[in-house]
């Protein structure tokens, strides 16, 4: 764990008539990953000054909300704006009564605190100015307005999330999720997002904009416990030269009932998982400015020359260190 995230702050905007699960849905990856050893210090905050309550678009109150003005953030910590019930935004009172947290959230952009929208609530950062020449998205049915009412964003449709700078922005509903487990992924590493998702028993969902979305991630999106056991064992030992064989040990499958099941769930075999994983590791430590041969062997590959080779194989890269 990052020694710099111990004291991350996640504030969270319950603006009135917040979609549940934009809000909730965010709420809950950050919930599991402290359940699970982070230490991330959650804030729930009104959109309102001095509103300490609040009503979801589903009639569910929320209360005991805190003063956003009360809330000091770093750049490191994160805050989370849901979406809200569309007719608000053509609502001038409900602008009106925004716009001391719309400077707030300049103030807060201007300190390079990390701001996620999800769904129609990058249209309360289009309103502050946030989204100014800056890539963003929104849900699909909202993309046009988003678009049309504030011109000098940089609209992307069709992503499931959009990540410039400080700023993310998610097409809403689930996608909050995805993106919450994008920011953990990021933080506090692929396998602690891993076992957050194991934990909600969610699906790694993937979109024209996911590549950031490691390979570390990719094939877990399964319910079958048996296979997800054996590609963390894979992962955790990636630098041994384990067998098929000491994997269906370890999930007490026989070799041949793994290696079918494997294949059935994940549509590759467990020799190109093990590959991809394998990539994508030396391609961290090549970044780290380590020797071939140190990563090599941190892959669990017998050479250099074993590393180049399958590096141009899945990306048609070959490292250029001595």
């Amino acid at each position: 764990m990052k020694e710099s995230l111990k004291k991350s702050k996640v504030v969270f905007v319950v603006p009135p008539e917040v979609q549940l699960l934009d809000i909730n849905g965010p709420i809950q990856v950050f919930y599991e990953a402290n359940d699970l050893g982070a230490l991330f210090n959650l804030h729930y905050v009104s959109l309102f000054q001095n509103e300490s309550e609040t009503t979801s678009a589903a009639g569910l109150k929320f209360s005991g909300l805190t003063n956003f003005n009360e809330i000091q953030l770093e750049p490191n910590d994160y805050i989370f704006i849901p979406g809200i019930t569309f007719y608000l935004f053509s609502d001038y009172n409900f602008m009106q009564k925004s716009e001391a947290f719309l400077k707030w959230l300049q103030t807060q952009n201007s300190r390079h605190v990390n701001i996620c929208s999800v769904c129609t609530g990058a249209f309360l950062l289009g309103e502050s100015g946030i989204l100014n020449d800056k890539y963003c998205t929104t849900h699909w049915q909202r993309t046009n307005e988003l678009e049309k009412k504030y011109p000098k964003i940089k609209l992307l449709k069709n992503r499931l999330f959009v990540v410039d700078g400080n700023v993310y922005s998610s097409a809403g509903v689930a996608s909050g999720i995805d993106l919450s487990l994008h920011i953990i992924e990021k933080e506090l590493g692929p396998r602690f997002a891993v076992d957050v998702a194991k934990s909600m028993v969610v699906y790694f969902r993937r979109g024209e904009s996911d590549s950031q979305i490691s390979a570390y991630l990719e094939y877990r999106n399964h319910m079958e416990n048996r296979i997800h056991e054996a590609q963390s064992f894979i992962l955790n030992n990636l630098e041994k030269s384990i067998t098929t064989s000491d994997i269906a040990e370890e999930v007490n499958m026989s070799d041949r009932n793994l290696s079918r099941l494997f294949k059935k769930t994940t549509g590759v075999t467990i020799g190109v998982y093990r590959e991809k994983l394998r990539v994508e590791r030396a391609s961290q430590l090549l970044t780290e400015k380590n020797t071939v041969l140190a990563v090599a062997n941190a892959c669990g590959l017998r050479s250099s020359n074993q590393l180049r080779v399958l590096l141009k194989k899945y990306k048609g890269i070959l490292p250029t260190q001595v």
